[in-house]
Parts: structure tokens; C-alpha cells; sequence
């Protein structure tokens, strides 16, 4: 099982973590915070790589959560399309994939900035051909603490182990999980290879709709994805 806040058409490794188990949980119960992955990415242009934000409404000092935070301007879809196809127009998939895409923007009808990007997850997961369960943390009850919210969730999933990302090794209290018999383990996001990408230099950590774009069927090479879930297997994490 993983557990990690939504965030808005993120990089490849974020797909790969969500491959790597069998439900990945979306914990948009957490404060939003400015300036964040929750409503930003970055996509590959000729000038370098260049932000596509959802611009929010905040209350106070973003005193709000993830799944409180409204969208500010209906016209976001339009300008990040507008985005996409402009600098994406000359690569190699776009004609394959782009209305896929536009279907999948034409989707976020939400002023939900949580309930966006989950729509927005869900379907590059179908175009990735990834079939983990996603679900939201307010489908379970939930405990105080960092670490102990993650392990009541795991507990009453039924999961044997929890996968992280490995910026979580600075503040995961191991002992928690440990007795309740939950093995940590973390995602390793080393050794990717370069892929066709418009705009050099190469860059990794853009939106994975630089990679659907630019190599279409062929992504699952240029990440761990076919992998990943057989390794996850086998390394123990269960069914939820």
C-alpha cells in the first residue's frame, strides 16, 4: 500500500509508485501548501521547462486542506491545453495522444482541486494500462499523528507493507509500523533512462505527459511499470 497527497499531472515516478501496490491512497485530508505539487507541473518547452498551475482560492495562510481547496479560474483547462498542444505539437506521439488528453481536461469539471487531480490520475492510469485500486483517506478513519495516521490506515486496508517515497525516510517513525507488524520499504526512483524528449537537455522530473507525448505506447520501457508490480509482490505487500 501507498499513501501519498494528490497531485496535479506529476512526473513518471509517481505512476510507478502507484503501480507498485495494490491500492494507493490518496490523503488529501493534509494542508495545502503554496507552491506545491498539488496544483503544478512542469512540461518541456523551448526556453526550458515551464509551469502549469491551477490557480487556487486560499484562506488566510493556506490554513485549508487539499480536498477543501477550490479552484480559482474556470478557464485553467483552456490555458494548460493551450500549453500542451503548442509546445508538444511536434512530437512524436501527440497526433496519437492528444485527443485522449483533451478528453481527459474536458473531464475536470470540479472546482475541486483534490477531486481534479484525482480524475486526472485515474485516467493517465488507463493510458499507462496501470489497474491499481486508487481511493481517498476519508474512506477510512483516521488517527492523529504522521506516522500513526499512515499505519491505522494500512491496518484497517489489511496491508503488509507500506511503500514510500524515499523523502519519507526523514520523518517515518519505522517503530510504529513495526508493531504492528507493517513492513516500510521505499520507492526507488534511480536509473531511469533517457527517452526521445523534445528540448534538450533531457530533463526527468516534468509531467509523465511529456513521456505519453513524446513516446506514446512505448513509456512503460522508459519507466518501471511492468516491473515494479511483480517486484512489489513478491517483496510482500498485500492485497487491501
Amino acid at each position: 500500500m501507498a499513501i501519498v497527497q494528490s497531485n496535479y499531472i506529476p512526473w513518471k515516478g509517481y505512476f510507478d509508485l502507484i503501480d507498485a501496490v495494490d491500492e494507493f491512497v490518496l490523503i488529501d485530508d493534509l494542508q495545502f501548501t503554496r507552491r506545491d505539487w498539488r496544483n503544478r507541473n512542469a512540461i518541456k518547452t523551448p526556453e526550458g521547462s515551464c509551469w502549469l498551475t491551477i490557480p487556487v482560492e486560499a484562506k488566510g495562510r493556506y490554513l485549508q486542506t487539499i480536498r477543501e481547496t477550490r479552484i480559482a479560474d474556470v478557464n485553467w483547462r483552456r490555458r494548460h491545453l493551450t500549453s500542451i498542444r503548442h509546445h508538444y505539437a511536434r512530437a512524436e506521439a501527440f497526433k496519437l495522444y492528444v485527443d485522449a488528453i483533451q478528453e481527459l481536461y474536458d473531464g475536470c469539471g470540479s472546482c475541486f482541486l483534490s477531486e481534479v487531480n484525482r480524475h486526472l490520475l485515474e485516467g493517465l492510469c488507463r493510458l499507462l494500462g496501470i489497474t491499481t485500486r486508487i481511493s481517498s483517506s476519508d474512506e477510512y478513519r483516521l488517527a492523529d499523528g504522521r506516522t500513526t495516521r499512515l499505519v491505522e490506515i494500512c491496518k484497517q486496508a489489511g496491508a503488509s507493507t507500506y511503500l514510500s517515497g524515499p523523502s519519507a525516510r526523514s520523518y517515518l517513525d519505522h517503530a510504529e509500523f513495526t508493531v504492528e507488524g507493517i513492513e516500510v520499504r521505499y520507492m526507488d526512483y534511480s536509473g531511469y533512462p533517457e527517452y526521445p524528449q523534445l528540448f534538450p537537455p533531457f530533463e526527468h522530473h516534468v509531467s509523465v505527459l511529456d513521456l505519453i507525448l513524446n513516446v506514446g505506447a512505448e513509456a512503460p520501457r522508459y519507466m518501471k511499470i511492468r516491473g515494479a508490480r511483480t517486484v512489489a509482490r513478491d517483496a510482500g505487500v498485500a492485497p487491501a
